[in-house]
């Protein structure tokens, strides 16, 4: 698997790597000093400063009028960037990185492409993997991290289901939509038609049935972007228009 060819899809495909017993050989910069993050596997179970620092980001950052709002946005970053990657790859190479919570790091005040490190046995190629399949990817993204990563928004702030499993249906096809502009400019018709096949059969089923519709995969429920002071509609919103605020 060649991560480097990953990430020039674009910086939410990238995935860093590292070896935990060094991590300067494998390229974490040298202004992080504090290493590539915190184990996924460390928030899931209830460490959830790292998930805090990250709302608080966002939402200093956008001068969210609501807390669940910052909650969304980061949640559906996230969510974006575990699509872009299990999705890519398995496009790209028939096979995805084993993306286990323990050996996923999150960086919550960085960016992409730093703010996702996988630790690994030596070397960079020592990444492993599985075979691309839909059941794998959705067992790797849906089931081992977005569950739990709802959990843990839900701990910071009340926000519903639904609109967590939107925001990852809306991610998933966004990365889908990215993978297929860049495939095809790239004269990769063969990698643009097996990420849509694995879209349609990712969408197909619970917990994402039913969260985007129609051809052009427009989501079911709202991000809640166009509360953010001058933020508008995303591309795929649910609504035509921004709906009326309600003046209490």
């Amino acid at each position: 698997m060649d991560l480097g060819e990953l990430s020039s899809i674009g910086g939410f495909f990238a995935l860093r790597t590292f070896d935990a017993a060094a991590p300067e050989a494998h390229g974490v910069p040298t202004s992080a000093p504090e290493g590539p993050g915190t184990p996924l596997a460390r928030l899931y179970a209830g460490d959830d400063h790292p998930l805090t620092d990250r709302v608080d980001t966002v939402e200093r950052a956008l001068r969210t009028p609501e807390r669940r709002i910052a909650v969304s946005i980061a949640q559906l970053g996230l969510a974006a960037r575990l699509w872009s990657i299990a999705v890519g790859s398995a496009a790209l190479f028939g096979e995805l990185p084993v993306l286990d919570p323990d050996h996923l790091y999150w960086a919550p005040d960085r960016g992409t492409p730093d703010d996702l490190w996988l630790r690994t046995p030596g070397a960079p190629e020592a990444v492993r993997t599985v075979p691309g399949t839909a059941a794998r990817i959705q067992a790797t993204v849906s089931v081992a991290h977005l569950e739990p990563l709802a959990d843990a928004f839900c701990r910071d702030t009340s926000v519903a289901r639904g609109l967590l499993w939107g925001n990852a249906g809306s991610a998933l096809a966004g990365a889908g939509r990215q993978l297929d502009s860049w495939a095809r400019n790239a004269g990769r018709i063969d990698v643009a038609e097996r990420a849509a096949v694995l879209v349609r059969e990712l969408l197909r089923d619970p917990p994402l049935a039913g969260t985007v519709r129609g051809p052009g995969l427009r989501r079911a429920t709202c991000c809640l972007y166009y509360r953010v002071p001058g933020g508008g509609l995303c591309g795929d919103c649910v609504f035509d228009h921004p709906p009326a605020r309600v003046v209490r």
